[in-house]
């Protein structure tokens, strides 16, 4: 039977999520539309002829699989909701060592596809006390266009990566910034950069004049072919960090806020020399440990992480789930939602969608 597909998202960083899903869904002759619920996500699919423009279009399309890549998605429109993560997760602050934040269950979800045993133990723990939902773990499709890995030569090519909160940056310390400029100057590296989209203008401008021989700005948030081309990392608390760290290369951090063993940590701009010739030596322990993190984020490297979902989606959609709750009533956060999209009902999906099989 045809399925039809909503992908839904809010951000342009949820667009390399969501393509190799819709490649997966195509490929299978099923349907697949996007949406997104903010300008930024609608000018990033903008150049897509399967969009649905309004809240109403999605109401008519009926959609039986919703996979979302926000923090919510409407009860009020069909289908399975499907959390596939805009993130992998992450520790930024020591104090907040458990990640609570990527765990925390908001009641809009149905199936959380999650990306490695690291997360699928921890919505194992939150079904316990929240049995209206489902954990299967199936890999993230963001990463899938990451394999197979490939062997390179090593071209001393440094990629930068920088989170837009300005306590977490990199791209606001001016040491730092004067630093990389020496270094590309030098041409004793190569340097690919990339900035979080909501840095703002006056940040990527500053980084932007760098632009040289050795030094290459990309406004771009297909992040993948550039971890392709590079050797090593250098960030901050970005996410990218976990993204990259699965082609098993080193990441240079300046001023992590968490001391994890498998990242090179930098808290002053002048070591970041002999830091990165350090890490592109690919160290032989730290290497090591980066396969051990590997391990329990995603151990999934065949590149078939979104076909895995599509799978677990569709044999979910068909289950018998009587022996699941009904999700919470969740008023305030259905009236923020309706709020946010100008549509006020007093429909609700609040029990799990079934669609029966031909």
């Amino acid at each position: 039977m045809n399925y039809r597909f909503l992908i839904y998202i809010s951000y342009s960083y949820a667009l390399p999520i969501g393509n190799p899903l819709e490649t997966e869904i195509i490929n299978r002759g099923f349907t697949v539309k996007w949406f997104a619920d903010l300008d930024d996500g609608k000018k990033s699919i903008s150049h897509k002829t399967n969009t649905l423009d309004t809240i109403n279009d999605v109401i008519a399309y009926k959609p039986d699989i919703v996979l979302t890549a926000t923090n919510e998605v409407p009860d009020f429109i069909t289908g399975l909701k499907v959390q596939i993560f805009h993130g992998f997760l992450t520790y930024k602050r020591p104090e907040k060592k458990t990640g609570e934040a990527h765990f925390r269950i908001r009641g809009f979800f149905d199936l959380y596809c999650t990306q490695g045993p690291s997360t699928t133990i921890g919505f194992l723990e939150q079904k316990k006390k929240h049995p209206y939902i489902e954990v299967m773990e199936t890999g993230w499709p963001k990463v899938d266009p990451l394999f197979p890995l490939e062997n390179k030569e090593n071209t001393k090519t440094i990629m930068i990566a920088s989170t837009f909160t300005e306590r977490l940056s990199l791209a606001y310390n001016d040491a730092v910034f004067n630093e990389i400029k020496r270094l590309s100057n030098s041409g004793l590296f190569n340097f690919i950069m990339v900035l979080h989209p909501k840095l703002p203008e006056h940040i990527v401008e500053k980084w932007q004049s760098l632009n040289g021989k050795h030094f290459k700005f990309h406004n771009t948030t297909q992040l993948i072919p550039l971890f392709k081309t590079s050797d090593i990392l250098f960030a901050d608390t970005t996410s990218a960090i976990q993204e990259y760290l699965l082609q098993k290369k080193p990441v240079v951090t300046f001023n992590h806020t968490y001391k994890h063993d498998y990242l090179l940590h930098v808290n002053n701009a002048s070591a970041l020399e002999d830091t990165f010739n350090f890490a592109l030596s690919y160290p032989k322990d730290l290497i090591e440990k980066i396969n051990d993190f590997v391990q329990e984020l995603h151990p999934y490297s065949d590149g078939k992480s979104s076909g895995r979902l599509i799978d677990a989606t569709i044999s979910f959609l068909h289950k018998d789930k009587r022996h699941l709750k009904s999700k919470p009533l969740n008023l305030i956060r259905k009236f923020k939602i309706r709020k946010k999209l100008n549509y006020f009902t007093l429909k609700s999906y609040n029990k799990q969608f079934t669609i029966s099989k031909d």
